[in-house]
């Protein structure tokens, strides 16, 4: 793998893979909407002359052909809005998956846990049935049948499932985006969820690795994968994060109830109601299989992870001013 694209390469995930592909000495083309985005993203990566820039449409088959002509990977990280995922996300499937195709061309679909739907075992591994119940689910099985259809003839997919992430990529609209962002800013917050209850959140970094290693293995593709991270509490994710700002204000948990009467306001929010059974009663992957074809998990511990999340909004704040 020497030559690769990263579509939605300014996205949390997108731009986690774009600076380990940069740090592994690998040719990266950076695919995007906003020019303007992407020169930022560049700067940020030291304006390495392994990475080139490419403005394009994601949604335009024709637009992600011309720019992966002599690449070896594609890295699909390019994302959806929330509220526009029921309509949105099966055309740019197609609109990736078409492109690839016509190219023969490896391609890795960066996705999240929705297709599972609620948990049947402690451990979610890859052969987990997937029977969602939510609107987002229903959609995102039928990307996955998408991906993996008889109708693709010269494409090699594989699809890699992380469960909520955090980093110093990850943008305000992830799940803890805003969390760590006003909590950085010593402004008053919110967190998506019961306090009490564990979850599993991955750090991007250690998550761009495995991603890389897995698209890297020939055997990898025609499969799902899951890349697990580790489970903490919202308390004691508050508590770490607090300490590292050295601010302390008010976090307010978000429960089903509270969703949806902010959802009345929010579009955003009203489109979270649904999917609130993950805080009630989380999903926890399963990474063994990644474990006996690659090797050991990369598990950053939350300390270090949210440590270096929090200074890196503290550093892009000052920049900003």
């Amino acid at each position: 793998m020497k030559n690769v694209i990263v579509l939605g390469a300014t996205g949390g995930t997108g731009a986690a893979i774009t600076e380990e592909l940069l740090n592994r000495g690998i040719k990266t083309i950076a695919f995007g909407r906003s020019m303007e985005k992407l020169r930022s993203l560049k700067e940020k990566l030291s304006n390495s002359n392994l990475l080139t820039l490419k403005a394009g449409n994601a949604f335009d088959n024709n637009s992600i052909y011309e720019a992966a002509k002599d690449v070896d990977v594609i890295f699909q990280c390019a994302a959806v809005p929330y509220v526009e995922m029921h309509h949105s996300q099966i055309p740019l499937g197609k609109a990736v998956m078409t492109a690839a195709d016509k190219r023969s061309k490896k391609i890795v679909f960066i996705d999240g846990i929705y297709p599972y739907g609620k948990a049947r075992t402690p451990l979610v591994d890859e052969e987990h049935p997937k029977n969602p119940h939510t609107k987002k689910g229903k959609v995102k099985l039928e990307l996955e049948k998408l991906i993996f259809s008889n109708d693709w003839i010269k494409v090699e997919p594989m699809i890699i499932r992380l469960p909520d992430y955090y980093g110093p990529t990850a943008n305000f609209n992830s799940y803890l985006g805003m969390t760590l962002v006003n909590i950085a800013k010593g402004k008053i917050s919110s967190y998506i969820g019961s306090l009490s209850i564990p979850r599993e959140y991955v750090y991007l970094p250690d998550a761009a690795k495995m991603i890389i290693e897995l698209a890297m293995n020939n055997d990898a593709y025609g499969q799902n994968w899951n890349i697990p991270g580790n489970i903490i509490t919202g308390k004691r994710l508050i508590q770490i994060a607090q300490s590292t700002a050295g601010k302390s204000a008010t976090v307010i948990p978000l429960t089903r109830y509270m969703l949806k009467l902010i959802g009345i306001f929010s579009p955003v929010m009203k489109e979270m109601v649904e999917m609130s059974y993950l805080t009630e009663t989380p999903v926890y992957l399963d990474g063994s299989k990644y474990k006996k074809t690659i090797g050991s998990l990369i598990q950053t511990s939350f300390e270090v992870g949210i440590a270096e999340t929090i200074r890196s909004i503290q550093k892009d704040t000052q920049s900003a001013k």
